[in-house]
């Protein structure tokens, strides 16, 4: 049965694939380096707006963060009004309180300023702006019919990439489950990569937000839909965050280091819209869903199991990988192996756990469910997990 179960998901994959060559992919209008996220505003003027909603978190608004594109917008005659609900793992109730703001305000377009969180939910309240239906109802492939409002974003973490990408995730805490809306629409208009508003960035959220951006280039790169344009983005990204990440979390005021871990960020999201992550991000997403553990973290820890059981079937991938940074080996297996070792280095150097400290035995069997159904529905990933073997993995992350 599974077999079987497998020959159709392999044969869906393929359709995604051809897909890739023929749909409008597009990337947003970039501004890089020291002082972008201003010159964004400018671009926001320039497009005629007169009353933005800038979507955020309460911490940055805190920090200081948003204030000068405030006063930057203020000074280009924009009002902006800053809507701070957003927390890690944005909910349903969130998205609908930021759309509430945004017609009370009577705004005309939105600036995302953040992590994952915060874009993934300014896109959400972008897409609901114009689709007026349940979020539930826009969940899955190219369901964003009427387009969105007019979307703006600056990432404040070099990890998730989403200011690139046609996804946003969506927390659903009646269903315990995350919702993914993918549509080619919801990519912003522009954005800013300004490596000096993440200077300030804490080193345990520099090291899993930059794990978070490996495993999208590796995801990517070993994908079976991956091609040309996407590998080159994938092994650049890959060399950046090898390069530059250990600096950034160690020296986390080091500018260079910033704004190339932003850039990397950027590239691996670039990859892996196109080509699709795979089984890291299916079990990742469950793992927020059931125990809220921040994503970027649960796709450093899962990841190393992953490519151990993935590895028969992209040995060779992996090989690329492990000599674009320059690791040594005799052959594609000892390089396989050499890549996923240098992740695990990384991971303790940066003090990820193995483990998932919050996993539940009870819980494996419904997490494996809903990861496999993922997988299998949506990632052309290189080697396919029995239930069995899904079950065992997982299971190898409890805390002991």
């Amino acid at each position: 049965m599974f077999q079987l179960k497998l020959l159709v998901f392999r044969f869906w994959m393929l359709c995604m694939k051809v897909s890739t060559f023929i749909l409008p992919f597009r990337q947003p209008e970039l501004f890089t380096g020291a002082g972008a996220s201003l010159e964004l505003c400018e671009a926001i003027a320039n497009d005629g707006h007169d009353t933005v909603l800038i979507v955020t978190d309460a911490m940055l608004v805190e920090l200081g963060l948003i204030q000068p594109m405030q006063d930057k917008l203020s000074a280009l005659g924009i009002t902006s009004v800053v809507f701070d609900g957003v927390k890690p793992d944005p909910t349903i109730e969130q998205i609908e309180a930021g759309v509430t703001r945004y017609k009370a305000e009577n705004c005309q377009a939105i600036l995302a300023v953040g992590g994952g969180s915060s874009i993934d939910a300014a896109k959400i309240i972008a897409a609901r702006i114009k689709n007026n239906k349940p979020i539930r109802k826009m969940e899955g492939l190219f369901r964003v019919f009427w387009g969105m409002a007019p979307l703006y974003a600056v990432p404040t973490t070099a990890g998730t990439g989403s200011e690139v990408t046609i996804a946003a995730v969506v927390s659903d805490p009646e269903r315990k489950k995350k919702m993914s809306v993918i549509d080619l629409k919801l990519v912003p208009q522009k954005a800013a990569l300004d490596g000096a508003l993440m200077t300030g960035l804490p080193a345990p959220i520099t090291a899993a937000t930059g794990m978070d951006a490996l495993t999208h280039a590796v995801e990517a790169y070993i994908s079976r839909n991956a091609n040309k344009k996407t590998d080159a983005h994938a092994i650049d990204a890959t060399k950046l965050i090898f390069e530059h990440l250990p600096t950034a979390f160690h020296d986390g005021k080091n500018l260079q280091a910033r704004e190339q871990m932003a850039l990397a960020s950027y590239k691996a999201g670039v990859a892996f819209t196109i080509a699709g992550v795979g089984y890291v991000h299916a079990i990742s997403h469950n793992l927020g869903a059931y125990y809220h553990v921040p994503h970027g973290l649960a796709n450093a820890i899962v990841l190393p199991y992953i490519l151990d059981f993935s590895k028969p079937n992209c040995a060779g991938r992996l090989a690329d990988l492990a000599r674009a940074v320059g690791l040594q080996g005799s052959n594609d297996t000892e390089l396989a192996d050499a890549f996923i070792a240098k992740i695990r280095a990384m991971n303790a150097d940066f003090g990820i756990p193995t483990v998932i400290e919050k996993l539940q035995k009870a819980d494996i069997s419904q997490i494996r469910k809903a990861a496999q159904w993922e997988a299998l529905s949506t990632y052309a990933v290189p080697r396919y997990l029995t239930d069995s073997q899904a079950e065992g993995l997982i299971a190898r992350m409890l805390p002991a």
